[in-house]
């Protein structure tokens, strides 16, 4: 009876902060920010506990039945929650509000269950005993979760799936309660009816699940979505209207299959053209192929090293047959190693010397982006660079994040580069922005490959002209433990939403 009893505590503690992870998860890939999203998301859940602590103290009578009925709505609101967050966020406005509304109501409900279950159990345990034993599995149940929702229940169930699972297990622990604490209920029976009605609503909807993400996507975008992934690093979505077929990433368009060339023959041509017979290349971020593919037109080229974080991400791109054909199965060429790591750890411990290096990141909307926008790791970026090699770093929009833009451009000049700015229209995205660094004065080539269809010898030189709206503006360097780009770039793009 004990250990079911403490075993229950576990679980409760486990369901309330995979909630949370949830919560701060599902805000992150909406809404960007992943620091300032898990923060307030934290701060209010753990308010609001505060308050359903406070607010136990008024629940006097019929106190198992009390609890029973706050774990059946734990249950359904949390459960629910992704799925109703993901639907708002599609067809509601104010979702912010919502947002905060059910983290907040989670948390109230959560925080009356552990005081109403202690004074249920008082009764059997001394005092000292009760709260050591009631806080140790509370604890034990927290670091549960912590460990299941990375390694687990993200890339194994999602984030709607995993919330429904974890809702199934509240409404069980009401369901058993029901039989522990059989001689507290006065209508035993109604709550055990109440229970399972609970359970199989959850369980129906467990076992929905991938039909309801499947909605819920494509409720966010405005075409056909044919693959979609949950990774433990981000939200990948593929979707296809005629022959156009499109990548995003948190919800983020990464690019169109039907421009995509103008992107990425401009990241890679202008820079590689001009390094005399390249020989190894490295590519960071990039886990769709696209320029590891235009690398690959240099016969000179003998190596290619791709560094991408999420290798889901390189797998797709590598086996699915719509996908590796978009980059001509390059991430299958036996020139390249895909290494799947973190970019600036990787760059910190790799002693490897690389003629030529693109670096293809998302946009800095985030300080786990901002900080591979740094001096710090442009400076690791300089080191790995070999004599007489050219960097690339995709630089946002001058257009539409203009001090943004030229703050990475300071940033890859305060770092030691001789910096070269260039832009092209992408009709995707519109205007967007490159910098070029290298260790010595630099020259547009006069030769490209054969076979492009956007970059010609003529037009290389042009990309380099800003006219007077899309000029230097003064930006401070983005430094790793100051990243003003993070802010810049917020400030910025809200500006153009509005």
């Amino acid at each position: 009876m004990a250990f079911v009893l403490f075993l229950s505590v576990f679980l409760i503690a486990a369901c309330g902060l995979v909630y949370e992870l949830i919560a701060g998860a599902l805000a992150s890939y909406l809404l960007g920010d992943s620091i300032l999203q898990f923060s307030t998301v934290i701060g209010t859940y753990l308010f609001a506990m505060g308050i359903g602590s406070w607010l136990s103290r008024y629940i006097t009578s019929g106190l198992v039945a009390r609890f029973i009925s706050i774990e059946l709505m734990v249950g359904l609101l949390g459960g629910f929650s992704s799925t109703l967050l993901f639907f708002a966020f599609a067809y509601a406005q104010g979702f912010r509000l919502l947002l905060y509304g059910v983290v907040l109501l989670i948390g109230i409900l959560v925080g009356l269950e552990i005081p109403l279950l202690m004074r249920i159990l008082r009764e059997r345990y001394q005092l000292r005993e009760l709260v050591a034993n009631v806080l140790t599995f509370d604890y034990l149940g927290a670091l549960g979760a912590s460990l299941l929702f990375p390694l687990f229940l993200v890339p194994r169930l999602g984030l709607v799936r995993g919330a429904m699972l974890f809702g199934l297990v509240n409404a069980l622990v009401a369901l058993w309660s029901t039989w522990l604490f059989r001689h507290h209920l006065a209508q035993p029976l109604v709550q055990r009816a109440a229970s399972a009605a609970v359970v199989f609503l959850l369980g129906a909807g467990l076992a929905l699940g991938d039909r309801i993400t499947d909605t819920a996507d494509a409720a966010l975008y405005a075409d056909e979505v044919i693959l979609a992934r949950t990774t433990p690093y981000q939200r990948i979505a593929v979707t296809r209207w005629k022959d156009d077929i499109r990548l995003y990433l948190n919800g983020h368009l990464q690019f169109s299959s039907r421009d995509e060339y103008r992107y990425h023959e401009t990241l890679i041509h202008p820079g590689l053209a001009s390094v005399p017979l390249p020989r190894r290349a490295l590519v960071l971020g990039g886990g769709d192929g696209l320029a590891v593919r235009e690398i690959l037109r240099y016969r000179s080229v003998e190596s290619v090293t791709l560094v991408d974080l999420d290798p889901e991400m390189t797998r797709l791109f590598r086996s699915h047959p719509m996908l590796a054909e978009l980059n001509n199965h390059s991430l299958k060429d036996p020139r390249v190693r895909i290494v799947n790591a973190d970019a600036f750890p990787w760059l910190e411990t790799s002693r490897g010397s690389f003629d030529f290096i693109a670096v293809d990141f998302p946009d800095p909307n985030s300080y786990s982006l901002g900080k591979l926008y740094t001096t710090a790791f442009y400076r690791l970026l300089k080191r790995s660079l070999a004599a007489g090699g050219v960097a690339v770093v995709q630089a946002t929009s001058p257009m539409f994040a203009r001090q943004s833009f030229w703050c990475i451009h300071e940033t890859m000049k305060t770092a030691g580069f001789r910096t070269y700015a260039y832009h092209a229209y992408v009709p995707s995205f519109g205007e967007w922005g490159y910098v070029l660094g290298a260790h010595a004065e630099w020259r547009p080539p006069e030769r490209l490959p054969s076979g492009l269809r956007f970059l010609t010898p003529d037009n290389v030189a042009s990309l380099f002209d800003f006219p007077p709206d899309l000029a230097p503006v003064p930006a401070e360097p983005n430094r790793l433990f100051d990243q003003v780009l993070v802010r810049y770039y917020d400030r910025e793009w809200h500006e153009i939403l509005r």
